[in-house]
C-alpha cells in the first residue's frame, strides 16, 4: 500500500510563484507537480486572476479539478467549466471606496474584473495592465466599469508605490472592501472579508481536505492569509518582505523553479 503523501494538498499562486515572467510553466515544475500527483497529492491553483484568465493555464496543466480565483472570490471547476462559488463586490461600495482613496491620494486609475466564467477585464483611460499578455477591454469613462457585476477593482497610482497606495487604501476603506496587494502595480479591492484563505478553505473542504494537509506557495502579501491557513507556507526568493517574514520556508525564485525544488524534496522518485 502506498504511503500517504507528505502533503495531500499543494496550493500555489501563479504570478511570481508557479509561472515564470513570460507566463509559462517550466518542464521541471510540470514534472514535479506530476510526481506529487502520482503520490496522491492534489494541486490547487490559488490566484488573484479571475477564472476567465486562469482557464488557459489550467489547460496547460491538464487540470480538470478546482481552482481558487479572484483573490478567493471564486472557486472554479475546470472539468465542468463553471463556478462552484462566487462573491461579487457591491459596485456602489466600490465607487465609495474609490472616492475615499482619491480624497487622500489624488487620482488613481482603475480596472475591474467582471464576475462569471466569461467575465471581462475592463480598464478605464490611463490604466496600464501590469500583465500586458492578459486581455482587457478599454472603456471610455469610469462609469462604464460598473455595467456588470464585478469580483474586484484593480488600482494604480501615477507615482505612489504599491505599498504606499495599499496602506492609504486600508486606512480609509474600512469595511467597504478588503484591500490586497498581489503583484507589481496591483493593489486591489475585493469583497469585505474575502481572501485567498476563504476560497482555499472552501475548495479544500470540497475535496475533503484540511489545513493540516496543505502546503502553500506564494510571493506577495495577498498570500499571507493562505499561509496562515495552511500547515506550511513557502515563500519564493523573489517574494515581498511581508510574506517572507511569515513564511515557514523560503525557496528559490519562480525563475529558478523554486516550487519544483521543494516538491522534489517532499516527493522523491520511487
Amino acid at each position: 500500500m502506498a504511503a500517504s503523501p507528505a502533503y495531500a494538498l499543494i496550493a500555489t499562486d501563479l504570478d511570481g510563484t508557479l509561472l515564470r515572467a513570460d507566463d509559462t510553466l517550466s518542464d521541471r515544475s510540470l514534472t514535479a507537480l506530476a510526481r506529487a500527483a502520482a503520490s496522491g497529492s492534489r494541486h490547487l491553483v490559488v490566484t488573484g486572476r479571475p477564472a476567465p484568465r486562469v482557464r488557459p493555464l489550467l489547460e496547460d496543466l491538464g487540470s480538470t479539478g478546482l481552482a481558487v480565483c479572484g483573490q478567493g472570490a471564486q472557486v472554479y471547476d475546470a472539468g465542468a467549466g463553471r463556478l462552484l462559488w462566487s462573491v461579487t463586490l457591491d459596485r456602489e461600495l466600490a465607487e465609495t471606496a474609490l472616492g475615499k482613496i482619491e480624497a487622500e491620494v489624488g487620482q488613481v486609475y482603475a480596472a475591474v474584473d467582471q464576475d462569471g466564467v466569461d467575465g471581462l477585464t475592463l480598464i478605464e483611460p490611463g490604466y496600464l495592465m501590469p500583465h500586458p499578455t492578459l486581455p482587457a477591454v478599454r472603456v471610455g469613462r469610469r462609469d462604464d466599469l460598473w455595467c456588470e457585476p464585478i469580483s474586484k477593482v484593480l488600482l494604480r497610482h501615477p507615482y505612489l508605490s504599491d505599498d504606499e497606495l495599499a496602506v492609504t487604501a486600508r486606512s480609509v476603506v474600512g469595511s467597504l472592501a478588503t484591500v490586497t496587494m498581489s503583484g507589481p502595480g496591483t493593489v486591489e479591492l475585493q469583497p469585505c472579508g474575502i481572501t485567498k484563505a476563504t476560497g482555499l478553505a472552501l475548495a479544500a473542504e470540497h475535496l475533503g481536505l484540511g489545513p493540516e494537509m496543505t502546503i502553500a506557495f506564494g510571493d506577495m502579501p495577498n498570500d499571507i492569509p493562505m499561509f496562515d491557513w495552511a500547515a506550511h507556507g513557502v515563500a519564493m526568493a523573489n517574494a515581498h518582505p511581508e510574506l517572507r517574514a511569515v513564511a515557514d520556508e523560503v525557496t528559490l525564485s519562480n525563475e529558478d523553479d523554486g516550487i519544483a525544488v521543494v516538491l522534489e524534496r517532499l516527493f522523491p522518485e520511487a
